[in-house]
């Protein structure tokens, strides 16, 4: 036992705790004392007082029923965890921002032109999206074919509308598509390729939020100890001065200058 919850904190943070959100609240509302009433999202629902601006989040943790309550959070924690890994997203924070923009783009699209008040099966198709957007070109396993990196999401879709033998899903999951599609082109085509600026930039809270100093602030650098100790040196290193024998901070060159006169003095 210990082995696998080793295993399990050892996986992606944000892709473990998803996963295990949708998995548990699925099998709550299925099978316990879960009611689906606290987790859908309408807009009257921020209007209440208190306003219930968990449903932002919880309309995200229902997954499909049946075979649905171990797919989906599997699917989740594969493609969250490519994205959490790869080089674009190098902090959690960029994660979770990526998650609250391509949600609140998901829940827009759905709410004016499609309803819904459970939007999970998009958010899957964005993240398998945004994952194979650096494998492009690739072949991989979908299954028992090898397909371009670029139509996995296509077949995902493809595969659920087979499975459930309902069409009445693919619009929402489209959605996802088009969310992923959305937060790329206003955060990285449009500043690299159209000569814009970031149209999502990340506010600056986000890194406080979670507790993470961002990779471009300086990290701090300890001051050099008298004793003859220094850091940095000729490679860069930490290593002793030649001056360490004596206790002395300066270099034994310095000490062959004789004893000096005052400014000033006769």
């Amino acid at each position: 036992m210990s082995e696998i919850m080793d295993v399990y904190w050892r996986a992606p943070p944000m892709a473990r705790t998803l996963a295990t959100a949708i998995f548990i609240s699925s099998l709550g509302i299925y099978f316990g004392p879960l009611n689906y009433s606290w987790f859908y999202f309408t807009e009257d629902t921020l209007f209440r007082l208190p306003p219930e601006i968990w449903r932002l989040a919880t309309n995200f943790f229902l997954s499909t029923p049946k075979f649905g309550i171990l797919m989906d959070p599997y699917l989740v924690y594969q493609y969250l965890s490519q994205v959490e890994n790869s080089s674009r997203f190098s902090n959690k924070e960029d994660v979770l921002w990526y998650l609250i923009c391509v949600g609140g783009i998901i829940i827009t699209l759905n709410r004016a032109l499609l309803g819904g008040a459970f939007f999970l099966q998009a958010l899957i198709i964005a993240l398998c999206y945004t994952a194979v957007q650096d494998q492009r070109g690739m072949k991989v396993q979908f299954f028992f074919f090898q397909v371009p990196a670029q139509t996995v999401p296509y077949c995902i879709i493809l595969a659920s509308m087979l499975s459930l033998g309902d069409p009445s899903g693919v619009p929402m999951q489209l959605t996802g598509i088009a969310a992923a599609h959305m937060y790329d082109f206003l955060t990285r085509l449009w500043p690299e390729f159209g000569g814009g600026r970031n149209l999502l930039p990340m506010p600056g809270f986000m890194s406080r939020l979670v507790g993470n100093r961002r990779a471009s602030e300086p990290a701090h650098v300890p001051a050099a100890r008298a004793g003859g100790t220094r850091l940095g040196g000729a490679g860069g290193g930490t290593g002793s001065s030649t001056g360490a024998s004596t206790g002395s901070v300066l270099p034994d060159s310095w000490k062959t200058r004789g004893s000096g006169h005052r400014l000033g003095s006769d």
